[in-house]
């Protein structure tokens, strides 16, 4: 499986060396978020984004995913929220809609290193293109909203979960993946095996409680 992962993102970035100025969304570019459960922090490597004209757009996003962490362990973890939030991210400017999308994120709880590929469909890229007219409570208007964000949450244990929202629009769950380890460890094994340390925070909430795992099954 990790040859296969290597395999498949070498070939799209050879792929992607031709970039093209036309674009099929109604927008002039699309939002990449991340996020994790409280105290359940990561690091993303990572995420590498190929769109659908094959253009490929390395470290679309890196860094922390965006979390909570309450102090005296008043934040609660487990299971998946209802409504998702966009997450951290940036926007992935110049990018036609999203065909693939590779993240090499680090589970620091655990601590674990994980890769994986999210497909992309045509049905979740029709849901980005189309318009819906939505009232936005904050400014009390009418608008045409476009679901122009893609949410992933990273859990540990390797899975996540993914959404398109946008601005006043509920989110979409449109898919869920689970990762494969990576054997080399974090930063593709050039770190020696150590990884960045939790917050106090975090620290202390797993040493109390663990990692509720069985939550996000």
């Amino acid at each position: 499986m990790n040859s296969f992962l290597r395999i498949t993102i070498c070939a799209l970035l050879l792929s992607g060396c031709t970039l093209t100025n036309s674009q099929s969304m109604p927008y002039k570019a699309w939002y990449l978020g991340f996020s994790a459960p409280a105290y359940m922090e990561v690091w993303i490597e990572s995420a590498d984004v190929v769109d659908i004209q094959e253009q490929v757009f390395p470290r679309a996003m890196s860094g922390v995913a965006s979390l909570i962490t309450p102090p005296n362990n008043s934040g609660d973890p487990r299971g998946w929220p209802k409504r998702a939030p966009m997450g951290g991210g940036k926007y992935v400017t110049g990018a036609d809609l999203p065909k693939q999308i590779y993240v090499r994120w680090q589970s620091l709880v655990e601590p674990q290193t994980y890769q994986m590929v999210i497909k992309i469909p045509e049905a979740t890229r029709e849901l980005m293109r189309k318009g819906e007219k939505v009232y936005c409570a904050a400014d009390g208007k009418w608008i045409t909203g476009y679901r122009q964000s893609i949410g992933i949450r990273l859990v540990p244990g390797g899975i996540a979960k993914v959404w398109v929202g946008g601005p006043c629009m509920a989110p979409i769950e449109v898919t869920k993946v689970k990762a494969v380890i990576d054997p080399r460890g974090p930063y593709e094994g050039k770190s020696d095996g150590e990884y960045d340390s939790l917050s106090n925070e975090s620290k202390a909430y797993v040493e109390k409680f663990g990692v509720p795992y069985d939550s996000w099954k």
